[in-house]
């Protein structure tokens, strides 16, 4: 007869762990789906998009006057474009971010531009 209530609590316990181990599977099954949901892969077209995009940017860039867009690179990645490199002076960097502004489909300009001179 003593063996009857350590049988009892020996149930209980493993039913309270057997719970506890279900919720922490159940709650660690939806972590990954939601892992993959954040970090997803641009897609062809998203790809597509942001080259087309990064194309006018720079086509852009370069018919405006004043500006010299040897060593300016340009990347954009959903709307937002970054341009990146060296002009010879400091209007020119002003001078790029407005430009950039101006083209369609952008939304923001990070300016990553420095000020070389020519020559150096």
């Amino acid at each position: 007869m003593k063996a009857f209530p350590a049988i009892k609590m020996i149930g209980g316990a493993l039913i309270v762990l057997a719970s506890l181990n279900a919720y922490a599977q159940s709650s660690d099954a939806a972590a990954p789906a939601a892992a993959s949901a954040m970090s997803a892969k641009p897609s062809k077209a998203d790809k597509a998009a942001n080259r087309a995009l990064g194309r006018k940017v720079r086509s852009t860039l370069s018919k405006t006057k004043g500006l010299s867009v040897a060593n300016i690179t340009v990347r954009a990645r959903g709307g937002a474009v970054t341009l990146e490199g060296t002009v010879p002076e400091q209007p020119q960097v002003d001078l790029a971010t407005q430009a950039a502004q101006g083209v369609a489909g952008v939304t923001s300009v990070k300016n990553a531009l420095t000020i070389r001179p020519i020559g150096q």
